[in-house]
């Protein structure tokens, strides 16, 4: 399978040059068809993320077909071609199988098994195929892929440990609390970061939603973005003393949760846990807080190594899932191997069936009164020699596939048993 694929990733290319090549739905399908009408790839996918842009592509000539390609793409972009040249990489054959199943795994991704590169391969070979540039190859290739990114995720646990901060305390607030649904959740500030942590909690079932703000106007436009409740800021106690969960991002001088107010709250919650993310630099949660029976506070350097800590698991994790993409590339590379073959050993098949059959036919004619006893010798001899003929070439036809390199036995084969020809010499 004449396969390549070629492209940048953050890796090897800034982003700067990323963000230039980068292409959006709308415009890929435009630039796939033009590539495939360019007549240098039999097939085509491109995979445009933030992170990498990448040409999968079935080519005679692959060299001639990745300049093309690049060439074309860096014209849609409007990116001057030779500033790509530098930094392209490029794999082929068994490279590029063994890349794509990392790629899908989330093994060559900025971080260790994030989940997001899946989806995203699985959408731009939905793309392709929808733009009628994936042929079956590709078509086996990702299919594979796919399977080895579930097989990697359900074997491994790669993708278990939190490897971001709003992530960190999700897993934190797990294994404080039996479940996460229904539990009550308090934005104090209306920070990105608190945001995503809020968002990931209600993922988890957390509910219902409060945001005090300073600025009002945006208490309410965050409430409103997540189906929460807005509530004043001097109204702190009241909310505290309603949820499990609270969120501290304000970016204000001095801690605006302080103990006494805390310790007030506490009879009222009749022994519930209480859960401070303190995620603000400075912090927004006096530092004796968690003193209190029942009050758990996390601050960005606790999150942070939690963080380390799961990068490194993942780190471990990965060497698993290496293992496994290895086993499985050299087991796709033998099927590979046999698909590429199979065809000629049934062309070869069918051309000494047909000899035998007329060799048979042509000897019973001059045997009209051979008992079925003979028809059936014959017959049976005859298949039996057939069997023994084909046995060394097919043998070395899937030995020589499965070292890669079935090519010159292909050719000779087709040379020496004349399967380009008609049958009827």
């Amino acid at each position: 399978m004449p396969l390549f694929v070629a492209g940048v990733s953050h890796r090897n290319a800034p982003v700067e040059l990323r963000e230039q090549l980068a292409v959006d739905e709308d415009k890929l399908r435009e630039v796939l068809r033009d590539i495939a009408a360019t007549g240098v790839v039999r097939e085509a996918l491109i995979l445009s993320t933030c992170n990498r842009v990448e040409v999968y592509a079935v080519a005679e000539v692959p060299g001639e077909a990745r300049a093309a390609t690049f060439r074309h793409l860096c014209s849609h972009r409007g990116v001057d071609s030779a500033s790509v040249d530098t930094v392209l990489y490029t794999h082929t054959e068994s490279e590029a199988v063994r890349h794509a199943f990392r790629v899908a795994a989330s093994l060559d991704s900025m971080m260790l098994g994030e989940p997001q590169i899946l989806g995203q391969v699985k959408d731009a070979f939905a793309l392709a195929q929808s733009c009628e540039t994936i042929g079956p190859a590709l078509h086996t290739l990702f299919t594979q892929a796919f399977a080895v990114a579930k097989k990697v995720r359900t074997e491994t646990e790669i993708a278990r440990h939190a490897v971001s901060v709003s992530f960190a305390a999700v897993e934190l607030a797990k294994k404080i609390f039996a479940g996460l649904v229904g539990r009550g959740v308090l934005l104090v500030g209306a920070g990105k970061m608190s945001e995503l942590a809020a968002r990931h909690l209600i993922d988890q079932g957390a509910f219902p939603l409060y945001v005090a703000n300073r600025t009002w106007a945006r208490a309410q436009e965050l409430a409103r973005a997540l189906a929460g409740t807005a509530v004043p800021f001097d109204e702190l106690p009241t909310a505290l003393a309603a949820v499990d969960i609270v969120i501290a991002s304000t970016g204000a001088p001095d801690p605006v949760i302080k103990r006494e107010t805390v310790s007030r709250v506490i009879p009222a919650r009749r022994g519930r846990p209480l859960f401070f993310i303190d995620i603000a630099v400075p912090r927004d949660v006096e530092d004796t807080v968690d003193t209190l029976d029942g009050v758990y506070c996390y601050d960005i350097d606790d999150l942070k190594q939690v963080v380390d800590a799961n990068i490194r698991e993942r780190a471990r994790e990965a060497h698993r899932a290496e293992a496994l993409v290895e086993r499985e590339v050299a087991k796709f590379l033998v099927r590979l191997g046999d698909v590429e073959v199979i065809p000629t050993i049934v062309s070869l098949r069918e051309r000494l069936e047909a000899i035998r059959v007329g060799e048979v036919k042509r000897t019973l004619a001059r045997l009209p009164d051979a008992t079925p006893e003979t028809r059936a010798a014959l017959e049976a001899m005859s298949s039996a020699i057939v069997n023994k003929i084909l046995h060394a070439p097919i043998t070395k036809l899937r030995e020589s596939s499965r070292a890669g390199s079935p090519r010159s036995w292909l050719e000779l084969v087709h040379e020496l048993f004349g399967l380009g020809r008609g049958r009827n010499e």
